[in-house]
């Protein structure tokens, strides 16, 4: 088993790179983390391709993971905070955290609730996957 920790973003359209790359650090210093330590940077779907996501997410050596609606609903009952516009709009209480937990796996808690920027959120979620096989 490796240990994972998972960034979950959600971000307004015109949010830059830079904002949610800092979004990230800040988040990594509250838990006691290291940039090496991030193995997954995580949003939905329809945004991962977005140049702000895929910028920020290289700064850390990583592509942005894209998760699909159905998998950030299926974590939807675990979230720590909620905002009603994000809900109407996603049907989620929280992309970030939704996106931070089904990153991390199947049984990954959350590491950091939701923090906010002006124009993005960034959640951490820790978890465990199996070693692939060798």
């Amino acid at each position: 088993m490796t240990n994972t920790l998972a960034a979950g973003i959600g971000f307004r359209r015109g949010t830059r790179a830079d904002e949610i790359a800092a979004l990230i650090t800040q988040a990594l210093g509250q838990v006691g983390a290291v940039p090496g330590d991030l193995t997954a940077i995580a949003t939905a779907a329809d945004r991962a391709t977005e140049p702000a996501i895929t910028d920020a997410a290289a700064r850390y050596g990583l592509s942005p993971c894209p998760i699909i609606a159905e998998a950030l609903a299926a974590r939807d009952a675990e979230l720590a905070t909620r905002s009603a516009r994000i809900e109407h709009l996603r049907g989620v209480g929280s992309v970030a955290e939704a996106a931070a937990l089904a990153a991390a796996g199947p049984d990954s808690r959350l590491a950091l609730p939701r923090i906010a920027s002006g124009g993005a959120t960034c959640a951490l979620a820790r978890g465990q996957t199996p070693m692939p096989p060798a």
